[in-house]
């Protein structure tokens, strides 16, 4: 997660008429720097940034429609009209304020065992979804007093359950009038039958996933994790596109780790005072703190501090056997420039045994996974060598950086077809692309 996904995205969406989401919620956090002007993207796809794009929130997401609105006004002021151009899925599932009441609530109760959710409801949601006790976006299409119904039957099942207080007046007269601009706006649609007759019609159609794969619901570092299918598969189940038409999968990942929240990391640098679990001061903890300094490493979303460590091999060995990658985007290369000798995490080897995992091998319980330590190859930086910020050509790289990425290239087993040397749209360097 918060690898830059958002910004390839924006930079591919020229060539596409669709920009869709197909997991998550509010809970993503993608910016984009457009003309000098940066944009926060959370619930809505963020091709929605170029003006001939339609936007789909796909049936597999949670949709909390303040959260929605909330964001779309700041794109409104910036002279980025979404009106008609975004499409809610009628079968993506509503995210209430009780959910983020009830996320909260369960967060609290884990002590010192906290997941690092967002609070944003999405967990809630899904469970809510799942125990078929939840609205679609649909029923905002029916009578006023039908949607109503459906939803105070959830909210007092909610009340019942956890034992909270929920405001239901003011959270339905909210989303009446929301309810209101969606039905002016022709904004609830069948986005499964839009997207097949899209693709059915030769358009091209950009999705983009809102969390990394080791934070998928079923494939990542349970119970460290989100609450829905961020990986390939997703798509299918999130969006209705079946397999067969999913031409490309491109993997987006930083030249080095990082990890917001709780949960193991093998590769870590930072100690407590970058919001990390490394003893204060430990060996490599300086380099934490300069990665997160330079990065700009806090959280889209929550604000918090992102933990950094070493790019690690076996994770993106593990991906990629998962999503079976076209192509890989490595951004923030440029954070790298000050640094004399760059690592690599090529393996995983148990504290317990001193077994080395086979490539792709991924420890299933948090236990196993914090039993590993990282087996590092140095390679030589490109410190004073230039600022890739600088480049604009793959050529133009220094060489110590240009054989950086050929060892990741041939770890991973996956071509790197896109570099970003900084944060601005046009600060992305390809390469055989």
């Amino acid at each position: 997660g918060d690898e830059g996904k958002g910004k390839l995205a924006d930079v591919l969406q020229s060539d596409f008429q669709y920009s869709a989401r197909y997991n998550g919620g509010a809970n993503a956090g993608h910016t984009l720097v457009v003309d000098g002007k940066r944009y926060a993207f959370h619930l809505l796809p963020c091709g929605l940034i170029q003006p001939t794009v339609t936007g789909v929130i796909g049936n597999g997401v949670v949709t909390n429609l303040t959260s929605l609105f909330n964001e779309r006004t700041p794109l409104h002021e910036g002279g980025i009209d979404t009106r008609g151009r975004l499409k809610v899925s009628d079968r993506s599932h509503l995210l209430f304020d009780f959910h983020k009441q009830v996320d909260g609530l369960l967060e609290s109760r884990r002590a010192g065992d906290k997941l690092g959710t967002t609070k944003q409801g999405i967990g809630p949601a899904y469970a809510s979804k799942m125990t078929r006790n939840n609205v679609r976006v649909g029923m905002l299409k029916e009578d006023w007093e039908v949607f109503e119904r459906y939803y105070l039957s959830a909210a007092e099942a909610h009340e019942m359950m956890f034992e909270v207080e929920v405001d239901t007046k003011s959270e339905l007269e909210r989303i009446k009038a929301y309810r209101a601009e969606m039905l002016e706006e022709d904004m609830i649609t069948d986005t499964v039958l839009l997207v097949n007759k899209a693709y059915n019609a030769g358009e091209r159609i950009l999705v983009e996933g809102a969390n990394a794969a080791m934070l998928d619901i079923d494939y990542g570092s349970y119970p460290f994790v989100t609450s829905s299918t961020t990986t390939a598969g997703g798509v299918c189940t999130g969006l209705g596109l079946s397999p067969e038409k999913i031409d490309c999968r491109l993997g987006v990942v930083k030249a080095y780790q990082t990890r917001v929240g709780s949960g193991p990391f093998p590769t870590e640098l930072t100690d407590d005072l970058s919001g990390g679990d490394l003893p204060r001061g430990a060996p490599g903890t300086e380099i934490g703190a300069h990665l997160q300094k330079v990065g700009g490493e806090i959280g889209v979303t929550t604000g918090r501090k992102r933990r950094c460590g070493w790019i690690d091999i076996p994770l993106l060995q593990y991906s990629h056997l998962i999503n079976n990658y076209s192509s890989i985007n490595i951004t923030k290369l440029d954070v790298l420039d000050d640094l004399e000798e760059i690592k690599i995490c090529v393996q995983y080897r148990r504290k317990s045994t001193g077994e080395v995992l086979p490539a792709g091998a991924m420890p299933s319980t948090i236990e196993s996974l914090y039993d590993v330590e990282a087996v590092y190859e140095s390679m030589p930086g490109w410190a004073g060598k230039g600022k890739l910020s600088e480049c604009s050509a793959y050529d133009e790289l220094p060489t110590e950086a240009r054989n950086y990425l050929d060892r990741i290239e041939k770890h991973v087993g996956c071509p790197i077809t896109w570099i970003g040397v900084g944060p601005g749209r046009e600060q992305m360097v390809t390469k055989g692309f």
